[in-house]
């Protein structure tokens, strides 16, 4: 961790994971979401996230956005947490109010800062690895403030299950990894384009993003006006007695919002990508990759602790 910097993490962990609650029943007897599930070894995905996070970010500057429900599945973990870094949502409305409702609890500690964006149900083989692409991009809006950046893993099969990014133009830096325009998203692609795309070296998203905070603001605003003028009477009353209430009234009658079809299909031209090499990942969402990621964990003679879903 580079302790002269002052970015920001924040860490998406307020999602239901339903298609996995079958496992994650099996493996710990009740209703919790995956990623409060030991699925891969004795940690929680989100226990191994927060561990990835805390390479580059501070634990103190690290937000975790949850969901009042999940309450009894998140309470252990935050003893150890500082109180300013849970944002809990009332309810579950999609990823774009989580994303922005975090974003502003960012927003108000360090209104030009940078912050990285993270999913808490992802696996990757080296964390330290991982991590050292998301230095290079939180040094590339450093140097070009205006860019949104997405973190692209490079394919090793052509997955269908999987968001495509199509790279475009590369943008120039003095320094560092590379960078392109982002040309086009391919969401879920049949078996026939996701072969074209893997032969053409195309990305799979991650939805890793890394920006500075008036840049990610200013895309929300540009594609969700109205989300983001709703929380305008919400930000007088962030770090207060008041916020817990504020934000209850605001999401009882806010619709579901999906940040990637909402927001990241508009394709605005700030957004770039910077692929990822050298590095397995996988998003654990689906019940055949989570099997997929197991028997490779196993394969590699990693800690595997958890027999429930094998046996």
């Amino acid at each position: 961790m580079d302790e002269t910097r002052r970015d920001w993490g924040l860490i998406l962990a307020g999602g239901e994971g339903a298609r996995l609650r079958p496992f994650t029943r099996k493996v710990a007897g009740d209703e919790r979401p995956k990623q409060f599930c030991p699925l891969l070894g004795g940690e929680t995905p989100l226990e191994q996230t927060r561990r990835r996070v805390m390479l580059t970010i501070a634990p103190e500057r690290t937000l975790v956005v949850l969901t009042r429900d999940h309450e009894r599945y998140y309470a252990p973990l935050f003893k150890e947490i500082p109180a300013h870094c849970a944002v809990v949502q009332p309810d579950s409305r999609g990823t774009a109010p989580a994303i922005l409702y975090g974003l502003l609890r960012v927003a108000h500690r360090a209104p030009t800062g940078a912050v990285a964006v993270f999913p808490s149900d992802h696996w990757v083989s080296d964390d330290h690895a991982f991590m050292s692409h998301v230095e290079a991009a939180l040094e590339a809006v450093d140097a070009r403030p205006e860019l949104v950046i997405l973190l692209g893993i490079a394919a090793d099969r052509p997955e269908t299950e999987y968001g495509w990014i199509e790279g475009g133009d590369p943008i120039p830096l003095r320094r560092g990894e590379p960078l392109f325009r982002v040309r086009r998203f391919w969401e879920k692609p049949s078996p026939e384009v996701a072969r074209a795309l893997w032969i053409r070296e195309m990305l799979w998203n991650s939805f890793v993003m890394v920006a500075r905070v008036p840049a990610l603001l200013a895309l929300l605003a540009a594609a969700l006006p109205r989300l983001v003028a709703a929380f305008a009477p919400v930000r007088p009353a962030l770090d207060t007695l008041r916020e817990a209430e504020a934000i209850r009234k605001l999401y009882a009658p806010l619709p579901s919002t999906s940040f990637s079809d909402r927001v990241l299909a508009t394709r605005p031209a700030n957004l770039a990508v910077l692929p990822v090499s050298g590095v397995e990942w996988s998003d654990l969402g689906d019940p055949r990759r989570l099997l997929d990621t197991l028997a490779r964990v196993r394969e590699a003679n990693a800690p595997l602790l958890v027999s429930p879903i094998l046996s």
